[in-house]
């Protein structure tokens, strides 16, 4: 019973996602609809970090896939190395909702092992170009690397479009610490997890990217990379001007995780340079890539006084999270070979 009404709190927050309106599970048609019924499959819910793509049902597809594929699937690394991993991203990015839900099913697993705390705070590094060792073997690093990969992206788009809470505002503080514990268990895994690969059928196959070297020795994990990030890539160029996307890639090629500034003032001088019918996108998409949480209604409102569409806005965001995502990686990869001696 308790259980059930946890539920429906987290799916009633779904009205609460900002800027865009989420399609509803009863209106929920193709490529939405099937991943739907698998995240509530999975996940025990519908989940609304994942639900908060749906106007852009590819980049749902994709957003989805590398979640379910890393922190879902079984394979060599267990369930709590993964939250923890998830929950110390969370962390490093200020984002509260994640950390939140992931502290909370990670608390809720038993015996959860006392590498979870090393793990936790190899993924706080992880926000940052800093070379720390791996605290994993070789084996589970396509996994623990790819949860790192996908809440790096997911904590940019739950901090755009979600509150700081994954309970909606009517639940008082005071019930906040049962539905806490109660929200745990709900979220923690049983036996066996989900059977990897089954996401991939949702979007085609295509040739694996020189940067995935870090997930080729888990088939499945490297299929989900692949796929969505060329979908992020095939929504960038929809929704992202090409001279926002130049500027952003320059910018992550030398960017080594550090904030750019308590104040958003930064962002004004990176698009002096843009088109000015461009600057709008240019300083959504750089806040997204490296002050989420300085996303704020004006940013949007100026956005989307240019493109209206949720879709456009889904897809920008997602873009320019996922290939920031995408620039960490290369970091996490490095992590892997050095020496554990030093």
């Amino acid at each position: 019973m308790v259980a059930g009404l946890v539920r429906f709190a987290v799916r009633r927050s779904l009205n609460d996602t900002r800027y865009v309106r989420v399609v509803k599970r009863r209106h929920a048609t193709g490529l939405v609809a099937d991943v739907y019924r698998q995240v509530e499959r999975d996940f025990s819910m519908l989940a609304p970090p994942v639900a908060l793509h749906s106007a852009a049902p590819e980049t749902m597809a994709a957003s989805w896939m590398v979640l379910r594929e890393t922190l879902l699937a079984q394979g060599f690394a267990d369930r709590a190395g993964k939250e923890a991993v998830a929950t110390g991203v969370s962390l490093a990015n200020d984002c509260p909702y994640c950390a939140d839900v992931h502290g909370m099913t990670l608390a809720a697993i038993p015996d959860a092992g006392s590498d979870v705390d090393v793990l936790t705070e190899w993924a706080r590094v992880s926000a940052t170009s800093v070379r720390v060792a791996a605290p994993f073997p070789p084996e589970r690093a396509a996994e623990l690397i790819g949860v790192a990969v996908a809440f790096h992206h997911y904590n940019r788009m739950v901090n755009v479009f979600l509150s700081d809470s994954p309970f909606p505002p009517h639940v008082p503080e005071s019930a906040k610490p049962k539905a806490r514990k109660v929200l745990g268990g709900v979220l923690r895994p049983g036996p066996g997890g989900a059977v990897a690969g089954e996401s991939l059928a949702f979007l085609p196959a295509v040739p694996l990217p020189d940067d995935l070297g870090w997930a080729r020795s888990n088939g499945v994990v490297a299929e989900a990379f692949a796929r969505a990030y060329a979908v992020a890539e095939a929504a960038g160029e929809r929704s992202v001007p090409s001279s926002v996307r130049a500027l952003l890639r320059t910018r992550l090629s030398t960017w080594d995780g550090r904030a750019p500034g308590i104040s958003r003032s930064w962002v004004d001088a990176e698009v002096a340079g843009l088109p000015e019918a461009d600057r709008a996108a240019g300083k959504l998409a750089l806040v997204v890539a490296f002050a989420s949480y300085q996303v704020d209604d004006a940013l949007v409102s100026a956005f989307r006084a240019t493109a209206p569409d949720d879709s456009t806005l889904v897809e920008l965001v997602a873009w320019a999270s996922l290939s920031t995502a995408r620039r960490i990686s290369t970091w996490l990869a490095g992590t892997e070979h050095v020496d554990k001696a030093a």
